[in-house]
Order: C-alpha cells, then sequence, then structure tokens
C-alpha cells in the first residue's frame, strides 16, 4: 500500500509539476535555443529530484570521469525506463537526444524538443531519413553538444535482450567521435508500463569509450560491452 501512495504522489508531482512549467515556460519558444536548453536541464534536475523523494530511488552514477567536462560526446545507453530519456539532461552540459519523429507531436513537450535541437529519427524513412538524421547530429557535434542514442531503440526490461541497430554505427562515423557506453537497472524501478515505482538504488555506469574500432566490429563490441555490465545489474 505504501508503495501505490508513493507512487500516486509522485505521478501527481511529476506530471503537475512538468505540466505547470511547460505552459508556464511556453514563451522560452520564442526566444534562443539555449534557453529552452537551460529550462530542460533546470526541470530535469527538478524531476529527478521529486522521484528520489517520493519513491525512494537513490540515483547513483558511476564512470562520469569518461565524459568530456565540455564538448561533443556520442553516448550510447542501454533504454529500459521513461527516466533514460530524462536524466542526461542533467548529467551532461547540453544533450542532444536521438529519438523518434512522432516524439515531436507530443503537445508542448514535442515544441520543446524540437526547438532545443534534439535529433528527430524517422524509422520508416529509410536511407532519406538516416541522412536527415546524420545531418543533424553532425550539426550538434559542431555545436558542442553531447548525443544520447538508444541503439536497441526502444525500452526493454530487465534482463531482455532485444536486436540492436546499426544506426548508432552510421552516427558514430558521421560525428566522427568514439562512443561512450552507458549500462543501466531504471526498469527495476520505473518499469515499462507499471505505475509503481519501486525503491532502491537506480545505477546508471558510463563506461569507457570505445576508440577506433573498425566499423564493421563497432556494433557487436557496443553491444557485448553494454550487455557484460547490464548482467551485473540486472
Amino acid at each position: 500500500m505504501i508503495l501505490v501512495l508513493r507512487s500516486l504522489l509522485f505521478n501527481i508531482l511529476f506530471f503537475g509539476v512538468a505540466g505547470m512549467l511547460a505552459v508556464l515556460g511556453s514563451p522560452l519558444l520564442l526566444g534562443p535555443k539555449r534557453f529552452q536548453r537551460r529550462g530542460m536541464r533546470q526541470l530535469a534536475r527538478l524531476l529527478v529530484w521529486i522521484m528520489e523523494k517520493t519513491c525512494g530511488i537513490e540515483v547513483r552514477v558511476t564512470g562520469q570521469e569518461h565524459l568530456p567536462a565540455s564538448g561533443p560526446a556520442l553516448i550510447a545507453s542501454k533504454h529500459q525506463s521513461a527516466f533514460d530519456t530524462l536524466v542526461w539532461f542533467a548529467l551532461v552540459p547540453d544533450v542532444a537526444y536521438v529519438m523518434k519523429q512522432e516524439l515531436f507531436r507530443i503537445p508542448i513537450y514535442g515544441a520543446f524538443a524540437r526547438r532545443a535541437g534534439m535529433i528527430g529519427v524517422d524509422r520508416e524513412g529509410g536511407a532519406k531519413a538516416m541522412r536527415q538524421m546524420m545531418r543533424e547530429a553532425q550539426a550538434s557535434a559542431r555545436e558542442g553538444r553531447q548525443i544520447v542514442i538508444f541503439p536497441e531503440g526502444t525500452r526493454t526490461t530487465a534482463g531482455e535482450l532485444n536486436e540492436w541497430h546499426p544506426g548508432v554505427v552510421a552516427l558514430a562515423s558521421a560525428v566522427k567521435l568514439p562512443v561512450i557506453p552507458v549500462a543501466t537497472n531504471s526498469g527495476k524501478f520505473w518499469a515499462r508500463h507499471h505505475f509503481i515505482k519501486r525503491p532502491g538504488v537506480l545505477a546508471i555506469n558510463i563506461l569507457p569509450p570505445l576508440r577506433d574500432v573498425p566499423r564493421d566490429e563497432l556494433l557487436a563490441r557496443l553491444e557485448a560491452v553494454i550487455e557484460a555490465e547490464q548482467r551485473k545489474l540486472d
């Protein structure tokens, strides 16, 4: 019963605060992009704090030394929870998520995401959509932003293995950056399609960058490194 009440409080505060600040902050859509990015960063920090306090979830990040203090980066992360689409706003200075094009159609959020320079990908768009994603990623890298991609393309449950998509390889080739692997057990605490948020230590393990890996070996190497770390967490 306690878990239900805490989860209910979390949802009320999470969606209430996010919705209120999104509406109040909508005038920022008319201003420079840096204002939207700064606003989303502060909102993410607040929402993570709400989760920690209401649900008893401690977020523990290891390996932050593998992230650049500033400048561009390419981060490839396991994706188990909606939390993963939020937390990188708080972890790096200027995140650019690679996200499904349809998310841009969500009222208010989609406008903020588009205006803040998130990278849209049309999964049904074929080669043309891939080229567009590459151009947007290259522009983000030139701006010194940190690009986050989920190579599986969708959320997975703890212990689940999905097909890894080669888009991350094309992205690495386009932006000419080492790939920083990330493992997480976020699905244990904020599971897909589950109302209950469970207390515990939510781990985000940032691993050493993969450098100078041949293109035809990169996807397999990335998957092996992340899944090995996942087995420690799941």
